[in-house]
């Protein structure tokens, strides 16, 4: 009976009940009674124990007037509730948690998108402030962490609901920096949930309705732009151990919902990433990004393509030689995706074996892929200091392989990625060095060079252009083409310094086999005019670049070999022997220029080749068409240049490394031409007959070997065999033919060293008889002989 007379009279109930009902008005339009409220907050802070009555009454009160569709009641409940949250102090709020999350749930839970705004707007500012007391929430912040994500992520939602959620992840972040729930924040439970709504909230670049009435900074900010904020105040919070679980969401977000392949989004958000991570911790994000396309090896090209395309941005990004330790696992990662690529474009299945059910590979596809994996070796070298650079150099040409002896797919196979493994180091190449001899050491430079005598005409290309890169220090590969013969190479604009010890050091360890290699190259009947002008660029910049006077006079004794070889190479084919004649021509002009000696340029200037037609007007060439060498050697030796050296024609001294670059088969016959080459006059030459060492010669040589070898063998035998059966007397006699044979030999040598001497008239004796021979010791020499 003492319950029912207390529900029914309101002087009978609890003081709590009565200050709480106060402090709605009759009319919800009204709103908050202030004075009420004021003397309910007084209650609480004057007696905290009631703080948890107070909070299950209103919870009560909310719970009855959304089912009862009151919402103005609601909406002051939640103000009350926001001020005595306020008001109160963190001791004391543990008591209030459990009746403010069962409000917050019924909002949430409300179909009504004003009820759920206004639930994550009061979650988001308590959860803000509040976050402080350590000991409760850290119970609650799962529950927060998931009511943030799913109203950031509630699709159909207004864009208010989900601004709400990432306000709320936003406080999340702001308040873990310094609290030990920021341990909690990282793991990855939490990191699953927070980064994909993050993301979700950026993929949404419409749907977003502006209200024509005027509105504040803060309301005008879109959903995206406070996600990519928030985004980006959590990556730079984090600390170098919580790299990786930031980052791991967003590659399975990426994956899960197929955005590799448009590239556009992948890309964009590794550029926020690559941002605000702290600088010193980028090279993390690469290697994860690595680690996933060894991952996806057998995925579609596009989608290896589109993590390719994200790697080569963010390294572009990151801060110069910031990649870390590992520089060589980053290539290597890179050259492994293409060996891989060329050989599922070769077999047409990402196994080893075709099977019936592997993806179909489009071939288009893996060629962009290789294209995008070349892009991204030159992106990670632009990132890197020129040391770091000719080291990966050193390990990219070790990676190129050699041709194997087999016809077929694997010769193909081989081909395609010596091309693409040149096209990757030609990526690299562009850095200007100070140092020659670093850029181009001989470890580097000997394979590289053999390279320019393959039967390919893209691998020739390809190592012409790869010099080219790097002995370019001053940009001026540009200024020599289109190939021609300019009057003044002054409107060339070439910039020319002078050379230092180092690069004299270089031409004079490298020199003759810089010049030899492109004589040769100068000889491949697949040249095209694309090789031709290569040629001409990379002789010019030796000219510019590291050129002294010895060098000078080489490379016009090479340049008259060349119209020699023009001239008489009549196994080349015409338009070769045009090419190098006109090579040669347009090469002399630029040489003779740049050593600045007037009657140089005079003779070059005279002299005017003209264009081979056919192969009976190019052996008519002579006279005014042709460089004359020992006028040549004439002029440059008044200015002080070598005449001797300038008179020599240049021979290049081909050697078996030379003829084996060619990377012939072990099965084929080689043929070894050793040419002794000789000139009798400075414009004329004479050449031997070469002989040809074939299979059949070399066979015969080893047989010979053998006999000569069992012959030996029998000798030695018979000689034992003397010494134990013959008697003393014919062993002493053939010992005494031997030592008179050695005497007469003793005394022909002195009757040569032991001579009269000469008379003045330059007669031996004086005619009277024989002279007596006096030793060398014995004779007298003038004062003026002696020393």
């Amino acid at each position: 009976m003492y319950y029912c007379v207390c529900g029914c009279c309101g002087a009978l109930r609890p003081r709590y009940k009565r200050l709480v009902d106060n402090i709605f008005p009759e009319d919800p339009e009204d709103g908050l009674v202030k004075a009420n409220m004021e003397k309910l907050t007084f209650y609480a802070l004057s007696a905290p124990e009631k703080l948890d009555r107070i909070g299950a009454y209103l919870s009560e009160r909310l719970s009855r007037d959304v089912a009862r569709h009151r919402y103005g009641y609601v909406c002051i409940a939640m103000e009350a509730l926001d001020q005595l949250l306020m008001a109160c102090h963190c001791q004391t709020i543990n008591l209030f948690v459990e009746s403010f999350l069962t409000m917050v749930r019924k909002l949430l839970e409300a179909d009504k998108p004003n009820l759920q705004i206004l639930g994550t707007n009061s979650v988001s500012e308590i959860y803000c402030l509040y976050l402080n007391c350590v000991s409760p929430l850290r119970f609650v912040s799962v529950f927060f962490l998931s009511v943030f994500c799913l109203c950031s992520v509630s699709h159909g939602s207004p864009p208010l609901i989900r601004m709400a959620g990432i306000r709320g992840l936003q406080g999340v972040v702001r308040k873990t920096v310094n609290d030990e729930l920021q341990a909690n924040i990282w793991d990855p439970q939490h990191m699953d949930k927070i980064v994909p709504s993050l993301l979700f909230n950026l993929q949404q670049e419409e749907g977003i309705e502006r209200s024509p009435s005027p509105e504040t900074e803060k309301e005008k900010e879109s959903p995206v732009e406070l996600t990519e904020r928030c985004f980006r105040e959590l990556l730079g919070r984090a600390a170098y151990g919580n790299i990786k679980n930031a980052v791991k969401p967003v590659l399975m977000h990426l994956d899960n919902h197929s955005l590799w392949e448009s590239k556009t989004f992948a890309v964009r958000c590794f550029k926020i990433v690559m941002y605000s991570i702290q600088s010193q911790h980028s090279h993390l994000v690469i290697q994860q990004l690595l680690g996933h396309l060894d991952a996806n090896s057998k995925n579609s090209a596009r989608v290896r393509a589109g993590i390719v395309e994200v790697i080569s941005e963010a390294a572009v990004i990151e801060a110069s030689g910031s990649i870390g330790p590992t520089v060589l696992e980053v290539f290597n990662t890179l050259l492994k995706q293409l060996r891989l690529s060329v050989d599922y474009e070769l077999t047409g299945s990402y196994d080893s074996f075709a099977n019936m059910g592997s993806k179909v590979i489009k071939v288009h596809e893996e060629r962009q892929l290789q294209e995008a994996v070349i892009k991204t070796v030159g992106s990670f070298a632009y990132t890197l200091p020129p040391y770091q650079r000719s080291e990966v150099m050193l390990f990219i040409i070790g990676k190129i392989p050699v041709p194997v002896s087999v016809s077929g797919s694997r010769v193909e196979g081989c081909r395609m990625i010596q091309v693409m493994l040149l096209k990757s180091l030609l990526q690299v190449t562009g850095f200007q060095s100070t140092n020659i001899l670093t850029a181009l050491p001989t470890s580097f430079l000997d394979p590289l060079l053999s390279f320019t005598l393959m039967e390919d005409a893209e691998i020739r290309l390809l190592v012409l252009d790869i010099l080219i890169g790097i002995i370019d220090r001053h940009d001026n590969r540009h200024k020599f083409s289109p190939v021609r013969i300019i009057s003044d190479i002054s409107v060339l604009k070439l910039k020319v310094d002078k050379c230092s010890r180092q690069d004299n050091l270089f031409m004079k360890k490298h020199s003759q086999r810089l010049y030899r290699h492109i004589y040769l190259a100068c000889k491949e009947e697949s040249s095209v005019q694309r090789h031709f002008e290569s040629l001409y660029t990379l002789l010019g910049l030796i000219c510019v670049e590291l050129a002294n006077e010895e060098v000078v006079v080489d490379l016009i004794r090479l340049a008259l070999a060349l119209q020699d070889l023009a001239l008489t190479e009549e196994a080349l084919p015409v338009y070769t022997r045009c090419a190098i004649h006109a090579l040669s021509a347009v090469y002399l002009n630029l040489i003779c220029q740049l050593t600045t000696v007037p009657t140089f340029c005079q003779h070059v200037h005279e002299v005017r080749p003209t264009v081979c037609l056919s192969v009976q007007k190019l052996e008519k060439v002579e006279g005014e068409v042709l460089f004359v060498q020992t006028k040549i050697a004439e002029i440059l030796g008044g200015s002080g240049y070598n005449t001797e050296r300038l008179a020599t024609a240049y021979i290049p001294q081909i050697t078996d490394e030379d003829r084996l670059s060619k990377r012939k088969s072990i099965g084929d016959t080689v043929s070894l031409q050793l040419e002794m080459e000789s000139r009798n006059s400075p414009e004329k030459e004479q050449r031997s007959t070469a002989e040809q060492i074939t299979f059949e010669t070399l066979k015969q040589a080893v047989v010979d070997s053998v006999n000569v070898e069992e012959l030996e063998r029998e000798r030695r035998r018979q000689v034992v065999e003397r010494f134990q059966t013959a008697p003393f007397e014919e062993i002493a006699a053939h010992c005494g033919a031997r030592a008179s044979l050695l005497q007469s030999k003793l005394n022909q040598i002195f009757e040569i060293t032991i001579r009269p001497p000469p008379s003045p008239s330059g007669s031996v004796g004086n005619g009277h008889g024989p002279s007596r021979s006096i030793p060398v010791y014995e004779m007298k020499f003038p004062d003026l002989c002696v020393y």
